[in-house]
């Protein structure tokens, strides 16, 4: 862009360079403004009670005031707390979590399918913008039945989003079904694609697909949950997600305290293959702040 024209007065050369200056600012102030959101990370401590016919529980404690640490150290405007699957239903943590925190957090919950409306209004108020399905090793729901129907149906009117944690193939059939009874979904984890088939696998195909509905939002987090090869993965993965979905339906993820992963894992060390992923830093700082108005921040 150039502000000199053949034939300027000094007067109208200084008031273009003005305009120009105000230009650059205020483009300098709104990039500087955009949030960056950490959409997937876990608080708990030891003492919790635990839920019954649980796959894993920590041996360490994860508290609020250490993860508030970790976004501080990495730049982060705002985090996402996910419950844990071992915790269950009981969100009181969470949520006791999220109001210590005047609005910078946000929550995603686990519900029992009769969970009164006036629980998930009270969860509502306190900052959780959804309900978490994590059905690794859980046999699917079947979201036909009217338990499911009725829950939706809350979550929908909320203006929730129902956040799943499940392989692709299988998602590939439940997002369309969640999609069909109006609801937002998030989808975990790359979508969990076969390690051995990374981006070929069919699952992964179909959820590609999924994209096109402008209703469903996936996680760029935790490549080390795809397997061995799982930054390799995410690199071939990500191009096809951003032409599938666009830059504001991808949500990153620090995944801290990276359960069962803790020993070869570190924010830091997410956060920077981030900027290995998403070279482009515009196009990086644009995926940091697509969850705004998903999580309502």
């Amino acid at each position: 862009m150039t502000i000199f024209q053949r034939g300027m007065t000094r007067r109208q050369f200084a008031a273009g360079l003005a305009s120009l200056t105000t230009a650059v600012a205020t483009t300098a102030r709104s990039e500087a403004a955009l949030p960056e959101i950490d959409t997937h990370a876990h608080v708990f401590h030891r003492d919790l009670k635990l839920a019954p016919g649980r796959r894993y529980a920590p041996d360490y404690d994860a508290p609020l005031s250490l993860y508030l640490e970790q976004l501080d150290r990495n730049g982060m405007t705002n985090g996402v707390l996910v419950q844990p699957s071992f915790l269950g239903t009981d969100n009181s943590y969470l949520v006791d979590c999220l109001k210590q925190t005047a609005g910078r957090l946000r929550g995603i919950a686990v519900v029992d399918l009769s969970i009164a409306a006036a629980e998930l209004r009270a969860l509502d108020r306190a900052g959780v913008a959804g309900i978490r399905l994590n059905l690794v090793g859980q046999p699917l729901p079947d979201l036909a039945a009217n338990e499911w129907k009725a829950l939706l149906a809350q979550v929908k009117a909320m203006g929730w989003q129902v956040e799943i944690q499940r392989n692709a193939s299988d998602l590939a059939v439940l997002a369309p079904q969640l999609l069909d009874l109006g609801v937002t979904v998030v989808l975990d984890h790359y979508a969990l694609p076969d390690p051995k088939l990374g981006v070929a696998d069919p699952g992964f195909q179909a959820v590609l697909k999924l994209g096109a509905t402008r209703n469903v939002w996936v996680k760029i987090s935790a490549p080390y949950r795809n397997g061995a090869a799982g930054e390799s993965f995410a690199q071939q993965a990500y191009p096809l997600l951003r032409s599938a979905y666009g830059l504001d339906r991808l949500l990153w993820g620090s995944d801290w305290p990276h359960t069962q992963f803790e020993a070869t894992q570190t924010y830091a060390k997410n956060r920077q293959f981030l900027d290995t992923l998403i070279v482009d830093a515009r196009e990086r700082a644009q995926v940091l702040a697509s969850p705004r108005p998903l999580f309502r921040f």
